[in-house]
């Protein structure tokens, strides 16, 4: 937590955002002298906005877990300050600078879930994170563009319908994005018990479109939901 300059919320699913107070709570035990910010989606009538998530957790009078609430304060002995921001997304303009990477926001279609996809400039190296998306429009693909890895989620197999495909792109599509915007590598994160197993008939969806190396990333994200 001392080292981080930045936390990116792609969208306040449940299982993308419960471990935010937990990690909050963990900054006590570590020296923090700056603000931390913290971007994520605008709310709407069912989700809340980034700065209403954060104010809801640690809101002084009706915060969840209101004896945190210091963290929204900057303290005069040392402490650092919590500051969210809701982000529109436009593939083309920052959204957070530090000395160490430049991040980039795009709105990403998630059902009616607000969610955003990250472009993130470090060391040199371009790396995007879809975030969990069906895929449709064109803000991926331009935010995706060149980059060195996309990091992609694999979270409903090919031929998936009804609700599993209005929130998540089948790997079909996973392939057509990145083959559009020109990656260099794919890496297939968030993946579920619906899709383990599956690595075969995933491969073949995705080599249709792109020809470029693909990794199972069996560390990041798997979610056991059938």
């Amino acid at each position: 937590m001392s080292q981080l300059d930045v936390i990116l919320f792609t969208h306040f699913h449940v299982d993308h955002s419960s471990d935010f107070p937990a990690l909050m709570f963990s900054s006590w035990f570590e020296e923090r002298a700056r603000p931390l910010p913290v971007y994520g989606p605008a709310g709407n009538s069912e989700f809340p906005s980034t700065v209403d998530f954060v104010g809801a957790l640690f809101n002084s009078r009706t915060g969840i877990y209101r004896y945190l609430s210091v963290l929204l304060v900057a303290e005069e002995n040392g402490g650092y300050e919590v500051q969210p921001h809701n982000v529109i997304g436009d593939p083309s303009s920052l959204v957070f600078r530090s000395e160490h990477l430049s991040a980039y926001a795009a709105r990403v279609v998630h059902g009616s879930v607000p969610a955003l996809a990250w472009r993130l400039e470090i060391g040199g190296k371009l790396i995007v994170f879809s975030g969990d998306t069906n895929g449709e429009g064109t803000g991926l693909v331009q935010l995706a563009k060149d980059a060195d890895i996309f990091i992609a989620h694999n979270a409903v197999p090919e031929g998936a319908s009804g609700v599993e495909r209005r929130l998540h792109m089948p790997p079909s599509v996973i392939g057509q994005i990145a083959e559009e915007a020109h990656v260099k590598r794919l890496v297939l994160s968030h993946r579920m018990l619906r899709t383990l197993g599956k690595e075969e008939q995933t491969l073949s969806e995705i080599t249709k479109n792109f020809s470029g190396p693909v990794t199972f990333a069996n560390d990041l994200d798997c979610f056991p939901v059938q």
